[in-house]
């Protein structure tokens, strides 16, 4: 069964508008079929979606009814803009780069009926007619296979910014690059208001059963829907720290707009060449107060619901750290991991993971490094770090979020500045905290970067294998000199022999097998 949705009368900023919407939803390997008479607004409708992939207005898009074929680069993937107009044989089709475009980009097709048997049955169709006010246009989305899902989606965001107040064609839609989660993001700007950041994070499914009958996201405590950043923005923003306000949401559908903190992220404005040691201990005093803020058992929902913080645990870890073998061994080896390699792997971690759960637990934020870090320069510290990923948080070790920020997994944090850091932040701990061990808060530092890297070098393996995101590679030469320091510490010597032998140096630098 075909989903359709059906909106009338569009004048050419709505066509706009929802040329930005569709470009939101779209996906590598996407085909976007165009129907309409001639002058129907084909051409405009797919200029206004390049345009918007492409994040500029001012890009030349001229009319591919002579080449039959124009192709353009954006900041997300490629897109190939075809006219089939003066096509005369739907196999000219594969001549002129169809297949080749869906593997590196997306495919916009008008005229789609001059080559119906060599398209995709999977797609989306939307077709443009004229109405009897020659400004407007009735448009039809016609969704097959699995675009049905996505098109209602796509219903369900125009529906619930039209109820939020934004969702006027005066709103403009621009995807923003996310992470790499399933959320996506978009910025919504209007001439003369403030902007602000449309999250679309429906609920992820539980996924089948891994351990315990248990699935993967349960074990490790991973949000599976919006219910937690709403609740822990509101008890963060309590506690005096900078995390965006929600100014509509429905939790039902996972849909939130919240407040842009704007560009200046961490790791932007070290690449524009910011000062890296100044934003760092920002972000480090943000942890230090961050520190001294304490957690609610229960956390009140909008819906008069609790959200309850989960701890930090010995499976949550080790679920984590087995990523190494589950993934990245096989990428490195091209075989699963042996079997006595990962009982002693995880014999090894038992008593370390035993040891720092003893610690005091406080915030744990999971996620605090420089993609989710936004410098905010009128406001003062700890307010001066805009927080804007949090939703997996528990509460755990405060070391953890430490070391995330100081041990960047997307850019270098050299370890002459790490160590100034962490020493800072013990200086300023041991300040206020009397009975503050240091030797053990640098045991767990260590113990927990050691995990946390072990666990990114298994999810950039399989970021690669599973999604096809092969830019995350470029980073493990980074995670594994993070790893090194970390199984630096006398007391993760038997840990470091592992690595050692069975993931040596010159292992980690070959290429991994995807």
């Amino acid at each position: 069964m075909n989903l359709r949705l059906t909106i009338p009368a569009l004048s050419e900023p709505a066509l706009r508008r929802l040329a930005q919407e569709v470009a939101f939803a779209l996906r590598p390997g996407d085909t976007l079929a165009l129907e309409g008479d001639l002058g129907a607004g084909k051409t405009t409708f797919a200029r206004a979606l390049i345009r918007a992939l492409s994040g500029s207005d001012e890009i030349e898009i001229p009319s591919p009814t002579f080449t039959l074929v124009q192709s353009y680069e954006t900041t997300r993937f490629e897109v190939a803009h075809f006219d089939l107009y003066r096509l005369t044989d739907p196999d000219e089709l594969k001549e002129l780069g169809l297949d080749h475009a869906l593997k590196r980009g997306i495919a916009v097709i008008e005229w789609p009926e001059r080559a119906e048997v060599a398209l995709a049955n999977e797609r989306l169709t939307l077709r443009l007619e004229e109405t009897e006010n020659p400004d407007t246009r009735d448009v039809t989305l016609l969704a097959t296979g699995a675009f049905e899902a996505r098109l209602q989606r796509l219903k369900d965001i125009r529906a619930f910014l039209h109820h939020a107040g934004f969702g006027g064609p005066a709103w403009r839609v621009c995807y923003l690059q996310g992470d790499a989660s399933p959320r996506r993001y978009a910025r919504l700007s209007k001439r003369g208001a403030p902007n602000v950041i449309l999250m679309d994070s429906p609920r992820q499914p539980d996924g089948p059963p891994v351990r315990d009958g248990k699935p993967y996201s349960q074990i490790a405590h991973l949000a599976e829907d919006v219910r937690p950043f709403v609740a822990i923005a509101h008890n963060l923003k309590r506690g005096g720290f900078s995390v965006p306000d929600i100014l509509a949401h429905d939790m039902a559908q996972g849909l939130l707009v919240i407040e842009d903190f704007g560009d200046k992220v961490f790791g932007a404005e070290v690449s524009k060449g910011g000062n890296q040691a100044s934003l760092w201990q920002r972000g480090t005093d943000t942890l230090v107060a961050l520190r001294a803020s304490p957690l609610s058992s229960a956390m009140p929902l909008p819906d008069g619901s609790s959200y309850h913080l989960p701890q930090l645990d010995a499976h949550a870890l080790h679920i984590e750290s087995e990523l190494l073998v589950d993934w990245y061994w096989p990428a490195r080896y091209g075989t699963p991991c042996p079997a006595p390699q990962r009982a002693e792997f995880n014999a090894l971690w038992a008593p370390v993971f035993e040891r720092v759960l003893k610690i005091p637990k406080g915030w744990l934020l999971r996620d605090y490094h420089s993609p989710n870090l936004i410098a905010l320069d009128d406001r003062k510290s700890p307010r001066d770090v805009g927080i804007i990923d949090f939703q997996d948080a528990m509460a755990g070790p405060a070391a953890y979020d430490l070391v995330s920020l100081l041990q960047d997994a997307r850019l270098d944090v050299a370890a002459s500045l790490e160590a100034k850091l962490l020493a800072h932040y013990i200086s300023r701990v041991k300040a206020t905290e009397p009975d503050f061990n240091e030797a053990e808060f640098r045991f767990v530092y260590a113990a927990l970067g050691a995990q946390r890297n072990t666990k990114i070098a298994g999810i950039f393996a399989r970021l690669a294998k599973r999604d096809g995101k092969w830019q995350y590679l470029a980073h493990l030469p980074r995670i594994w000199g993070y790893l090194a320091r970390n199984l630096a510490h006398d007391e993760l010597a038997s840990l470091r022999a592992w690595y050692d032998h069975h993931l040596p140096v010159e292992a980690r630098a070959r290429a991994l097998t995807i």
